[in-house]
């Protein structure tokens, strides 16, 4: 399979380049300097002759609100120019619900300061709901474990789970995996790690 894979560069994308590599796809790895996500003729190029696209972008120094507004465009139109249909995209767990129904930036105690971030993923995924692409976003159900090996093992889950930790490795694989399928998607998961002792032996709230 040959796959493009935007943000190359951060720790995320570049645990997906090693796992997609490994796996034997053909990957075209891509910074920031690379291709400008928010340009549509930018990602069209990039992403000519690929059979899918996973983005794991992020901004650096724009207000997150209108860069993932201008990467969600660039990438829609970008790729459907492209010929690409499949796109796996890097979002975040503050948008699944919790146990009552709710995502967590909707709740009165989301800290002020990460709900810009939280608002301009949704406002991308609102920009992939209303597109013709076969799009699913991936985010861990909690947040990143400290830089630790691999489990080997995940879940998938569509509730979010603040307590929880996954290593990037491991997200990584469930990113690679997605993209190898086309039946899941217009779908947010969250990634879990498979076995119950990994979340019970990292403290709830540890960054």
């Amino acid at each position: 399979m040959r796959i493009v894979i935007f943000g190359a560069g951060g720790r995320t994308g570049s645990a997906v380049v090693a796992e997609a590599t490994a796996r034997g796809h053909h990957v075209t790895s891509l910074r920031g300097a690379d291709a400008d996500v928010t340009d549509p003729a930018a990602v069209a190029r990039a992403a000519s002759g690929q059979d899918v696209a996973i983005a794991a972008v992020a901004p650096v120094d724009a207000d997150p609100r209108a860069f993932f507004r201008a990467a969600a465009d660039g990438l829609v139109t970008g790729l459907q120019s492209a010929g690409v249909t499949r796109l796996v995209w890097v979002s975040i767990a503050s948008l699944l619900p919790d146990a009552s129904g709710v995502p967590a930036v909707d709740t009165k105690g989301f800290p002020a300061e990460y709900r810009p971030f939280s608002q301009g993923h949704r406002i991308a995924l609102e920009r992939f709901r209303s597109s013709d692409l076969r799009w699913t976003a991936v985010s861990p159900a909690g947040d990143f474990a400290p830089d630790t090996s691999p489990i080997g093992g995940y879940a998938l889950t569509e509730d979010g789970d603040l307590t929880s930790r996954v290593t990037r490795a491991d997200h990584a694989r469930a990113l690679v995996d997605l993209a190898e399928r086309s039946d899941l998607r217009a779908k947010h998961f969250g990634v879990v790690p498979s076995s119950p002792a990994e979340k019970a032996s990292i403290a709830p709230g540890e960054r």
